[in-house]
């Protein structure tokens, strides 16, 4: 069970999205403004977030940005329109874990909570660190670090380090990296570009001129190896 924040100003859709994360054995809580979503983390943070990207007041994408500031562990998925391919970018450029389009199964939305919550708490007991080139990961404590200074990666972000990490030397296609780290077996494969340009920023001394995850043209990235 899961504490889950919907943050969607349709009172229909919520109420939909509350009575199916409810039966699944979730509790939730509503906010239908940006800045209620954001006073109501800052009061008692959830295990995940649920936001809409168009909200009156402050829209979705100032939400996850200013949520990723405060609490970059936090699962976020966001709720897009259909076809609106560069919402569902932007959303994934401020931090967005996920992102289900409109209008969409809500059976579906409850499958990719519960997947994202299980990478969340996912732990791996035993299992000794991973470093290489100054990055650390500690699978079991789901903690980064690069030089001894902590990363502070979203899940899907953790998730795609470690996959690389632990494959070292292995190009992946973007198909492959899918698959493997999101569970998916179609979508929109900018998703991990995305994700790539993120963790890029953060672990790489220049994201420009990457020396650790490394572009294979017409295949997609692998790790340098040690």
């Amino acid at each position: 069970m899961a504490a889950v924040l919907i943050v969607e100003d349709d009172p229909t859709l919520a109420a939909v999205l509350i009575s199916y994360l409810r039966r699944s054995g979730h509790t939730t809580r509503h906010a239908a403004t940006g800045p209620l979503a954001l006073a109501v983390v800052q009061e008692q943070p959830p295990d995940l977030v649920l936001l809409d990207v168009m909200l009156p007041e402050l829209d979705g994408l100032a939400v996850c940005r200013s949520l990723r500031a405060s609490h970059p562990h936090l699962p976020v998925i966001m709720l897009t329109a259909l076809g609106e391919v560069d919402d569902r970018i932007a959303g994934l450029e401020v931090g967005a874990d996920d992102y289900v389009t409109k209008p969409f199964s809500p059976r579906e939305l409850v499958l990719r909570v519960d997947a994202l919550l299980r990478r969340a708490r996912r732990v791996v007991p035993g299992e000794a660190p991973v470093e290489v080139a100054g990055v650390e990961l500690d699978l079991a404590a789901r903690r980064a670090t690069r030089d001894g200074v902590e990363l502070n990666l979203t899940v899907r972000e953790f998730d795609l380090l470690a996959f690389l990490l632990t494959h070292p030397g292995v190009a992946y296609t973007r198909e492959q990296l899918m698959r493997e780290v999101w569970g998916w077996t179609f979508g929109d494969q900018s998703t991990v570009t995305v994700h790539v340009r993120r963790l890029r920023e953060k672990v790489e001394a220049d994201p420009t001129n990457p020396r650790l995850i490394l572009t294979v043209w017409g295949i997609g990235y692998r790790l340098a190896a040690a």
